[in-house]
């Protein structure tokens, strides 16, 4: 199968209604004592006050570290959690209270590519059976044809169809996620939530399924919500970005303007510390350092929750003569604001300049995406 994926374009506002509409969405996990009497004693603030909208045909990238919210927000806008508070729309449905067969049928409209690709698939049945297990269970095929969808999503995703029969084990970590792919596309979805579904592979084994994702996207005309740590991986497959910290979306912008000129001091991080291939941009790059560690979920933050480890909150504080964060940091939260084209950030002192002066951002994926598009891949991984 001959894969293409290109480094998208900055594209126009997007019209029409979104896909997928985020208002307010909260999920809290409680947290209780007691063995025999429980009682509660606080929340766990997973996802706190988060919008967001996602249009049909679009990739949206989902950032943030470890913990920050990412996955769990993912399973609220595919019902697999449902919100503390807020509203979920799909297609411009409310999704938010679905349940029976009303949310078994919205399942054929999204499904999910998981981060572990031998975890999410069970040893003990075959791959034919592990990608016909949609048809089965909502009998959108007939029994006699199964075998024969199967094979061609197999195929589709550069599977070799004479592999049906065998078991997970038995393929490599870059075939499993293929496995993976073609079952999520089995019932031709709208949406595909990918939750750092390249994480656990090795760098030229990301770009194949990387070019596999951009492919079935121009193909299947789908819409991704697309959650990783590694910003190059984001930045290859993303028209928007968001920015999360301690659940809470800090950021959001088209990816080529997140990149050249991030606004939030977050982000400014989180981009400092990406290595850079070319050492002439990599000297020219500010490294951003950011003290103590990320503040717990049970108490987070007043104000911005980000405030306790901001290098930019603590200079501009500096300046006026005050010792730590900037006052107004610490007792207002700060809105999502327009901070140029395309592009809001949740902070009172945005940043200015450029992380890299020369204005330029390169990843490694690059020239792998090349390399793959110039050759067939017979075997793939």
């Amino acid at each position: 199968m001959s894969v293409q994926a290109e480094q998208l374009p900055a594209q126009s506002p997007p019209s029409g209604e979104p896909l997928v509409k985020l208002e307010g969405i909260k999920k809290y996990f409680p947290i209780t004592q007691g063995i025999l009497f429980q009682h509660h004693v606080g929340n766990v603030h997973a996802v706190d006050d988060v919008d967001l909208e996602v249009y049909p045909g679009q990739t949206v990238g989902l950032v943030g570290e470890t913990g920050c919210g990412k996955s769990t927000l993912a399973r609220v806008v595919m019902r697999l959690y449902d919100a503390t508070e807020g509203k979920v729309w799909f297609d411009g449905r409310d999704i938010t209270h679905l349940k029976g067969k009303e949310l078994q049928e919205l399942r054929e409209d999204m499904q999910m590519v998981f981060q572990d690709p031998y975890a999410s698939l069970n040893p003990r049945k075959t791959v034919g059976t592990i990608v016909g297990e949609p048809f089965r269970l909502h009998q959108t095929v007939p029994k006699n044809r199964i075998k024969s969808e199967v094979q061609q999503l197999m195929e589709l995703v550069g599977l070799n169809p004479e592999h049906y029969n065998r078991y997970p084990h038995e393929f490599s970590g870059g075939q499993r996620q293929r496995i993976g792919v073609a079952r999520s596309l089995a019932l031709r979805p709208k949406l595909i939530v990918c939750d750092e579904p390249v994480s656990a592979l090795d760098v030229s084994i990301q770009a194949q399924i990387l070019n596999l994702l951009g492919d079935l996207q121009d193909e299947f005309k789908l819409t991704y919500l697309f959650i990783a740590h590694d910003l190059s991986v984001v930045k290859h497959v993303s028209d928007r970005v968001a920015v999360m910290y301690l659940g809470k979306i800090v950021e959001m912008a088209e990816g080529a303007s997140l990149y050249r000129t991030p606004k939030h001091p977050y982000s400014g991080a989180l981009l400092s510390a990406v290595p850079m291939a070319d050492p002439e941009l990599a000297r020219q790059k500010r490294r951003i350092i950011l003290q103590g560690d990320v503040p717990s979920p049970i108490d987070p933050p007043s104000g911005c929750r980000f405030h306790p480890r901001c290098p930019q909150s603590r200079a501009i504080a500096e300046a006026e003569g005050i010792d730590g964060p900037h006052p107004r940091c610490i007792q207002e939260e700060p809105e999502l604001t327009t901070q140029g084209p395309e592009q809001t950030a949740a902070c009172h002192f945005p940043l200015e300049a450029s992380i890299i002066e020369g204005g330029g951002a390169v990843d490694r994926f690059e020239d792998l995406v090349e390399d793959q598009e110039s050759k067939e891949d017979p075997a793939p991984n």
